[in-house]
This record gives structure tokens, sequence and C-alpha cells, in this order.
């Protein structure tokens, strides 16, 4: 009976662990280099490309730093799919 009690608890403590990997494993954040903004007007283009990306989940640009950092399920884009974006909106970019 013990052992039985214990089998079960270990499956139920892995069972939880995988779960809390599962949800954490698609979330991906990368700073892009965007040295082609050269106007306070360029962060909001770059912006608006990224987040038309599928599955693009948050993005700041900084005109001042000339960065892009973005937040994404990687189960659905791909750092080749961000430099894609922002480079067919006019402002070619890098991984930092």
């Amino acid at each position: 009976m013990y052992h039985r009690l214990l089998v079960i608890g270990f499956g139920i403590v892995l069972g939880l662990v995988g779960l809390s990997t599962l949800a954490l494993a698609g979330s991906k954040t990368v700073t892009l280099s965007v040295p082609g903004m050269y106007c306070e007007m360029c962060p909001a283009t770059v912006s608006k490309a990224l987040k038309k990306v599928n599955g693009v989940e948050k993005v700041a640009a900084s005109f001042e730093t000339k960065e892009a950092v973005v937040t994404f399920d990687d189960s659905k884009a791909s750092i080749d799919k961000l430099r894609e974006a922002t480079a067919n909106a006019g402002y070619p970019s890098t991984l930092k």
C-alpha cells in the first residue's frame, strides 16, 4: 500500500513538473539590432512589422538604442521570420 501511494505521488509530481516546463518552453525573448532606424517614427514601423508575425507576443523597439526586443512563441515564429519582417519593412536587422 505504501509503495503504491509513493509511486502515485511521484507520478503526480513528475506530471506537474512536466506541465510547468511545457508552459514555459514556448516563450522566447531576443534582441534585434536595427541600425537603420534613423528617426523617432522608425520604431513604430518596426514594431508594426514584427507584431504581424504569427507567434509574436510583445515588441519594444527603441530609436535611441536602435534595437527591438521581441518576445515570441518559438513553436510559431523564428528569428529568421522576425528578421525577414523587419527587412521587408525596410529595416534589416541582426540578432544581438
